[in-house]
């Protein structure tokens, strides 16, 4: 893989070489434009291959939980079959040449998500006959992100139009994390944080996770504008290259607002979140060591100063450091977890064999855990495997990116997904303290979906910038400005 955009790999470059062409395009050019492949066949077929991994897996639950296949499996299995369909249809009339792989890996999490969901709906019901299954409310939420996401292709067809509104996004960033903190907390708290909008009877939405959206594209123009002053201006002290603050002080001033917003409703999860990402964007934008260094030592102190402030962090540290001390309280959840992978051990009990649902929030904050129940250590794996695979396509479009804006949106989106992931997963292993977090595409729940796929849309719309070929110039060249027509002559005279 190559970060050039000119390479001819298809990422963006030229693909009429004489030597190059036969493998990905033809040289011949079609209303002007160099002809290529553009990937659309083969995400189709992983499309349907995934597609029958989920309808198997649902079949698979059905029989080991001893009950006849049912009717509703179709209902689910071709509900999924078509929204992704048309979905696949979209994409190929409106970012023909985005990345192939993104959308299939997409599907696969999103449905074996369905699949265990649907699963815990069967343990629940065995439990409350009166039990709402939730497994229709994804496939609807699904449906839903889903039009959001074709809707987000269609309004944004220049991602480089969204560098326009930086501090329009900001403070639609902290109204999004501002929200909740003004209702009462009859209408915004769930489990102690003050983070949703919950509409009684009808909806909750965690605006949050749309916030996250918002900052990233606000830091990406933000840093592109100010690459060069934080890549080289600033004092030095013990080696390292301090920043100035009226250079680096809207981006400052937003995280503190928003890092402040959170923690004071117990937000911690997205609070790391936001932060991790924003230091991760400022170190590719300037390609600075001294930055990490900076934004390390900076949370390890707001980590202490928290620790001592908040409550809720203080559990959450005590429930990670010593999980058994009260296996039947506060730290019955991780102790289930632990005790559920540990029963999965390397090829899992099988789905619909095990005993997910006795981990509270098995469906959301948890559903790592059950898949790695009934999967076992190979199954989790896969699954990570294919987040890595997601987030790698993502680093890719933004190493191609034939603008700084696009290659740092790209990259901070696709960051996004793989630090989450790994905060969830290290949440439910034990690896570090429980953060509240849901796993992207696969956990229950509609703010979580909705968000990810508008960052699919993103990935996906930049990826058919950086994929497009060139328009092939047929005529004499010709420049638009005086300044451009004195380059073209100078260097045609030292020819």
């Amino acid at each position: 893989m190559t970060g050039s955009p000119g390479s001819s790999s298809g990422n963006g470059g030229p693909a009429g070489s004489a030597t190059g062409s036969a493998n990905a395009s033809s040289a011949a050019p079609l209303n002007g434009r160099v002809r290529r492949r553009t990937g659309r066949g083969a995400e189709l077929g992983l499309l349907i291959f995934a597609a029958i991994i989920v309808t198997a897996a649902l079949m698979i639950v059905e029989l080991n939980q001893h009950q006849a296949l049912k009717i509703e499996l179709l209902y689910y299995g071709g509900g999924y079959l078509a929204v992704f369909a048309i979905a696949h249809v979209v994409v190929r009339a409106l970012a023909p040449y985005a990345d192939p792989l993104m959308l299939p890996l997409v599907a696969l999490l999103n449905g074996l998500g369905l699949v265990m969901i649907y699963r815990l709906d069967l343990a629940e019901a065995v439990k409350h006959a009166n039990a709402t299954p939730q497994a229709p409310l994804q496939l609807l939420w699904t449906a839903v992100s889903l039009v959001l996401f074709l809707v987000t292709l269609l309004v944004i067809r220049d991602h480089t139009s969204l560098q326009s509104y930086p501090y329009t996004l900001a403070f639609a960033g902290l109204l999004f994390l501002a929200m909740p903190a003004a209702l009462p907390r009859s209408l915004s708290e769930v489990n102690g944080a003050k983070i949703w909008i919950r509409i009684p009877g009808l909806l909750s939405v965690q605006p949050s996770e749309f916030a996250k959206i918002t900052l990233i594209v606000f830091a990406a123009a933000f840093l592109v504008s100010k690459r060069g002053v934080l890549s080289t201006a600033g004092p030095r002290f013990l080696g390292l290259t301090l920043p100035r603050i009226r250079d680096l002080g809207p981006l400052v001033a937003l995280l503190a607002v928003s890092l402040a917003v959170l923690v004071l409703g117990n937000d911690l999860g997205p609070a790391l979140l936001i932060f991790g990402v924003l230091l991760a964007m400022v170190y590719l934008a300037t390609g600075r060591v001294s930055w990490l260094i900076i934004g390390l030592l900076a949370f390890a102190g707001g980590a202490v100063v928290a620790y001592q402030l908040v409550p809720h962090l203080r559990v959450r540290v005590d429930i990670w450091m010593h999980p058994f001390a009260d296996p039947q309280g506060a730290g019955y959840q991780l102790v289930q977890s632990l005790f559920g992978l540990g029963t999965g051990g390397i090829f899992g009990t099988g789905l619909g064999a095990g005993r997910p649902d006795i981990v509270p929030y098995a469906s959301t904050d948890f559903i790592t855990a059950a898949l790695g129940e009934e999967l076992g250590l190979v199954g989790l794996t896969a699954i990570i495997v294919c987040f890595m695979i997601l987030v790698g396509r993502g680093m890719r479009a933004a190493l191609a990116a034939r603008d700084n804006f696009g290659s740092l949106l790209a990259a901070g989106l696709s960051f996004s997904i793989g630090l989450q992931v790994f905060v969830i997963i290290g949440g439910v292993t034990g690896l570090i303290p429980l953060t509240g977090l849901t796993t992207p595409f696969v956990s229950y729940g509609g703010s979580s979906l909705l968000a990810n796929y508008i960052i699919l849309a993103l990935l996906l719309r930049i990826s058919d910038s950086t994929r497009r070929p060139p328009v092939k110039r047929t005529g004499p060249r010709r420049t638009g400005t005086l300044a451009q027509a004195h380059t073209e002559i100078l260097s045609r005279s030292a020819k």
